[in-house]
């Protein structure tokens, strides 16, 4: 018997992340362009960080609420007015570890080992693992790819729900497509969940990145109070705070204690001086929001219309999310592809293989940078794609 016949099977399959793999392979090098995680280029602003380290330095280091601070469920509830427009009282907001655990923990909070949770694919690799580290059975619906743009086949989505069936998995707008879902969508995805009586996890994380202009439809818009439906979301993106690792939960306030009995005993919470930086960024950071939702647009234009131009690549701009997943004609092994364009360009780009069904042939590259590195790297890939 060896140490590895010891440990779980159902740790043991766990994959390797398929991104992390390539960025481990280049992390580091010199003149790099990292395009492959979905993360900007700015540290967090100075505001949010400060606020951060005067509550350490005042000895907020004690164990605090499993929910998370008053102060910061609040301050949510405000987020959800102004941005939303939608008035829910903290009690729907519970503070996790990160954008992760929120998704890990509304798994959990819904699904029994054997049950199956439906998610569009391609979709972020962390979403499926999470269910089957839950003991789930993750079961993937592709969206539809049709001239260069993703849409969703509702008549597919049904025909992939089954007596096992206990949640949909909706990410949008989408990573890594970049799909956002209209209303119209979202009433029907609701109508499904409502008559087969399922739970919906809505990924709403990069919901304010909608390039038509002000926030992309939500699930808010279309609910009914009480629906079953989990958000999750983080501060990552927003805020330029990947590397905090906290994020939230919006939930019913009637699953509460379940929630709160899951956070417990999971991390215990999240520590409160860092939930104080989440209230600044919160109540102060809309400024630093927009400037990064406009800078990712004008990334987005440099990066797409260069691909474009070269007649060889397969995409169009998307309307949502900070990515742009594109097919490069002759490309049929995505992984392969990204080591040799790492090695010959410097531009990190994450292979399709990593996300699933109708992901392998494709690579996803993130915008959300300074325009004159975006353009840089778009002028690499168009050497390399034009075999200059």
């Amino acid at each position: 018997m060896t140490i590895m016949t010891t440990i779980s099977p159902r740790a043991l399959a766990a994959p390797e992340s398929g991104i992390v793999e390539v960025v481990n392979y280049a992390r580091g090098r010199d003149g790099l362009i990292p395009l492959w995680v979905g993360e900007g280029d700015l540290s967090t602003p100075a505001f949010i960080s400060e606020a951060t380290s005067e509550a350490l330095l005042a000895g907020e280091t004690f164990y605090t609420w499993q929910r998370g601070i008053p102060p910061l469920r609040e301050a949510l509830s405000r987020y959800y007015q102004r941005r939303f427009q939608k008035d829910l009282s903290p009690d729907h907001f519970y503070v996790t570890g990160s954008g992760m655990q929120a998704i890990k923990l509304a798994i959990e909070a819904i699904t029994s080992p054997g049950d199956e949770m439906v998610l569009l694919t391609p979709a972020w690799p962390n979403f499926a693992a999470a269910a089957e580290l839950s003991g789930a059975k993750p079961v993937p619906v592709q969206l539809r790819f049709e001239n260069g743009m993703w849409q969703l086949d509702l008549e597919r989505l049904e025909a992939a729900i089954g007596p096992k069936t206990k949640a949909l998995f909706i990410n949008t707008p989408s990573n890594p497509t970049g799909w956002t879902a209209s209303h119209d969508d979202l009433r029907a995805i609701l109508g499904l969940a409502r008559k087969h009586g399922l739970w919906i996890v809505s990924d709403e994380i990069y919901a304010l990145y909608h390039y038509a202009g002000g926030r992309a439809p939500s699930f808010l818009d279309v609910m009914d109070d009480d629906e079953r439906i989990i958000f999750v979301n983080s501060f990552s993106k927003n805020w330029s705070m990947t590397g905090w690792r906290v994020g939230w939960i919006v939930a019913p306030p009637a699953i509460g204690q379940v929630l709160e009995n899951l956070v417990q005993y999971a991390t215990s919470g999240v520590a409160q001086f860092m939930q104080r930086g989440a209230v600044v960024a919160l109540d102060e950071g809309d400024a630093f929001v927009d400037a990064n939702i406009a800078k990712a647009a004008q990334s987005r234009d440099l990066l797409c219309d260069a691909l474009i131009a070269t007649n060889r690549v397969e995409t169009l701009k998307p309307d949502g999310a900070i990515y742009t997943f594109l097919k490069i004609d002759g490309v049929t092994d995505s992984r392969a592809a990204a080591i040799d364009i790492v090695d010959k360009t410097g531009v990190g780009l994450a292979p399709g293989t990593a996300f699933g069904d109708g992901g392998s042939l494709f690579m996803r590259a993130c915008f959300l940078r300074d325009p004159a590195q975006v353009a840089e790297a778009a002028s690499r890939l168009q050497n390399y794609i034009l075999g200059r």
